[in-house]
């Protein structure tokens, strides 16, 4: 059982890495995030050793020649074929499709719990940003248990693969600092987790 300043601390960068996955970099929700991890010392206040995050929160800063709505274009909408695809169903499924059968598991796993997450019409509910946000409710409603389900059963399954792939395709250093933020605050997440990681089969 977390207390009310873990939740709040699990909640916050819950919310914040879900914001910066799921919406484009100059939306009205992600904006400010981007503002804020690229002009301050956020590492002092995110719940993780500093010393592990000023090489990130010196790579956000880092100038690229490629825009940040462009990358963030070219990583999560396409037109062309995406590096590495958000959905958990395209790692997780045999065809790599989405909508696959971890799709449907996990909206089931919803029903059955009487979680209703409001997406844009007919989207995957098994988007990396989306599981985070949905992660952050649920902790901000002191629901516990179904917050360890959802990261031991929905998310870490096969996160760590995706962030991989994503930190060697994305090609930007704000996104690529991004991402290794999602894995040590994932790894941070998993060490306090009381019911095992899912064993399921990749097939990307």
């Amino acid at each position: 059982m977390r207390d009310v300043s873990q939740r709040e601390t699990f909640a916050f960068s819950a919310r914040v890495l879900g914001a910066l996955f799921y919406f484009a970099p100059d939306s009205e929700q992600a904006s400010p995030l981007v503002t804020a991890l690229t002009c301050t010392d956020w590492y002092e206040d995110w719940p993780l050793p500093s010393e592990s995050l000023v090489p990130l929160a010196g790579a956000m800063k880092t100038p690229s020649e490629e825009s940040l709505p462009d990358a963030w274009q070219r990583l999560f909408i396409g037109p062309w074929a995406l590096p590495a695809p958000p959905w958990g169903s395209v790692w997780l499924d045999r065809e790599s499709v989405l909508f696959g059968d971890s799709t449907l598991a996990l909206r089931q796993w919803m029903r059955e719990n009487g979680i209703a997450f409001e997406m844009k019409q007919n989207e995957p509910e098994d988007h990396f940003g989306t599981l985070f946000m949905l992660a952050a409710w649920l902790a901000e409603n002191g629901r516990d248990a179904e917050c360890d389900q959802l990261l031991a059963w929905h998310l870490l399954p096969w996160s760590h693969r995706f962030l991989a792939v994503f930190i060697d395709e994305a090609r930007h250093p704000f996104y690529v600092a991004l991402a290794k933020l999602a894995q040590l605050t994932l790894a941070d997440w998993q060490s306090t987790l009381l019911i095992p990681v899912a064993e399921k089969t990749l097939y990307r």
